[in-house]
């Protein structure tokens, strides 16, 4: 499996005292994020990126608040219609 590596000054990361492992996770998973966000990935390699499942990883960019599905107004109708 290829590796990316990325190298940054600890003095650059959010919090000096949290783990490299976790700075590497959230990393990780916000270019997942970005990457998905930009349609360059596709939900399921995103999550594939992370180690994750499809859903997992739509469940953890709607928490991050990214919008997970995007339609528009003329799409959106007949989703919310009450029409028989």
């Amino acid at each position: 499996m290829p590796t990316l590596l990325f190298e940054t000054p600890t003095d650059a990361w959010p919090m000096p005292a949290d783990p490299p492992e976790l700075f590497a996770a959230e990393a990780g998973f916000l270019l997942a994020l970005m990457l998905f966000e930009l349609g360059r990935v596709s939900s399921g390699k995103a999550g594939r990126l992370r180690g994750m499942g499809r859903v997992e990883f739509l469940l953890a960019a709607s928490r991050a608040g990214t919008p997970v599905v995007t339609l528009s107004t003329d799409e959106m109708a007949p989703e919310f219609s009450w029409d028989d």
